[in-house]
């Protein structure tokens, strides 16, 4: 069996060794067109803050492991076209511009996302850069090394991630979004209001609501970003806006949304025969909605790519769906969140209602008894589970993921207020706070009084 691995980041290197593994006499050949493969994207705030003081300690492979599997990599290959009914795939060289023609019996595609870019006046100026790769973040750090005014366009995880490791630099940060909040796609506003906060009293200079125009420079370096709202000084701009699916490949040839990502089924194989994808380049099932939707992110890659593996020659292991579940920490808050938010439900046009406490998360006696406030966001009439959020100076992020299980087993709020959890002093209460919010929405009980005849 012949296979051509597309892409090599956390999906591609997840589908790499579990084939060499599970297919020894598999000829695996990968294309990769950067100059290294598995860099941890997720990690790169904390390299450039200087948290991570390795940089090797990102990468969770390498060309020299793949070969001790058997596999041959072939590094700085751009792949140039893919046909694939007749399984043919052209790539290029980028060191030596030679061309070559290969032939696979299957194809993986993990060619990831890629930064959105738009087309400002003035994205061409220095010291406007990216952030995605290992390449960018070695750029930052260099670029950061001189600059004094550094903006941060974009108000995501990666976006919010620098603009704090920035600040603990020593820089001068401005945080930009078009959005009136930050981190909208993760949390409910009870929840930002508060980050927002924190980043404000930590010196950050936040431009919500705020459209880029264009960048103006001084000497071919950036030095302003003009936007609706004003104008920011700048020595510095990173572009975090989001990504979008490098699928430009098998454009015409599979399904796609119509971003481009690539739609699969069950068990990774796209609509053409042969032909599996994973990773940041694909559409997931989002089981909060039953429906495809674009969420890239690094865990959801890895089962993919590991699926692909277990299901290259037979279906053999089902894909069970994803809550696009995520966490990050800013300063002192510990925030994780799963599913649907409030606000994207209503947007979704779905009937929810919603359960907040705000609580002591150990009993009062303890010597610490931080507060914790979580957010669950379910269905009206089926009380099912949708989404749900937590933050909490002491870390209790790992209940986020009990909720992600309730979410893609199908269960509902109700369920929450009973299901068995341990009680220990030095973790919780008698009641759990999983429980409390369930118990907190549960309906009142309307009880008549016996008729006497």
């Amino acid at each position: 069996m012949k296979v051509a691995v597309i892409g090599c980041t956390h999906a591609g290197t997840a589908a790499i060794v579990n084939t060499a593994k599970l297919y020894p006499d598999a000829e695996i050949t990968v294309y990769e067109r950067n100059d290294n493969i598995s860099f941890l994207s997720c990690g790169i705030a904390l390299y450039v803050g200087g948290v991570v003081e390795d940089a090797q300690g990102l990468f969770y492979s390498s060309p020299q492991q793949l070969a001790e599997l058997g596999v041959t990599t072939k590094m700085l290959h751009e792949v140039t076209s893919v046909d694939t009914d007749a399984k043919t795939l052209t790539a290029r060289n980028l060191n030596t511009g030679e061309v070559l023609t290969d032939t696979f019996d299957k194809l993986i595609v993990t060619t990831g996302s890629w930064p959105i870019i738009p087309k400002f006046e003035g994205i061409e100026l220095n010291n406007i850069v990216l952030s995605k790769n290992f390449n960018h973040s070695n750029t930052i750090i260099e670029k950061a090394k001189t600059a004094r005014n550094i903006v941060v366009v974009g108000a995501g995880y990666i976006g919010v991630e620098l603009v704090e490791a920035f600040q603990m630099n020593g820089k001068q940060v401005t945080l930009i979004d078009a959005e009136d909040r930050i981190l909208s796609k993760y949390l409910d506003p009870e929840f930002t209001a508060r980050t927002e906060q924190t980043l404000t009293e930590q010196g950050i200079k936040l431009a919500l609501n705020e459209k880029v125009l264009r960048f103006e420079g001084e000497h071919g370096k950036v030095s302003t970003v003009v936007t609706d709202r004003g104008e920011h000084t700048a020595d510095m701009v990173i572009l975090c806006i989001g990504f979008r699916p490098q699928t430009e490949l098998l454009a015409g040839q599979v399904d796609m949304l119509p971003n481009g990502a690539i739609i699969v089924d069950n068990y990774m194989q796209t609509s053409k025969r042969d032909v599996y994808a994973a990773g940041d380049s694909c559409a997931i099932y989002y089981n909060p909605t039953g429906q495809h939707a674009y969420i890239p992110l690094a865990t959801n890659a890895v089962r993919m790519g590991t699926l692909v593996a277990r299901n290259l020659v037979q279906p053999t292991t089902e894909y069970m769906g994803t809550q696009g579940t995520s966490g990050i920490k800013i300063y002192e808050d510990n925030i994780a969140a799963t599913g649907m938010t409030e606000t994207a439900a209503r947007l979704a046009g779905l009937d929810v209602e919603t359960s907040t406490i705000e609580d002591n998360y150990r009993p009062e006696f303890m010597p610490t008894h931080e507060k914790v406030t979580l957010k669950v966001v379910y269905e009206k009439n089926s009380r099912r589970i949708l989404g749900a959020q937590i933050m909490s100076h002491a870390d209790l992020t790992q209940s986020i993921n009990t909720i992600s299980v309730f979410i893609q087993a199908g269960m509902t709020v109700d369920q929450l207020a009973f299901v068995d959890f341990f009680f220990q002093p030095h973790y919780n209460k008698p009641w759990n706070y999983l429980n409390s919010v369930g118990l907190q929405a549960l309906p009142a009980v309307a009880v008549k009084e016996p008729v006497n005849v």
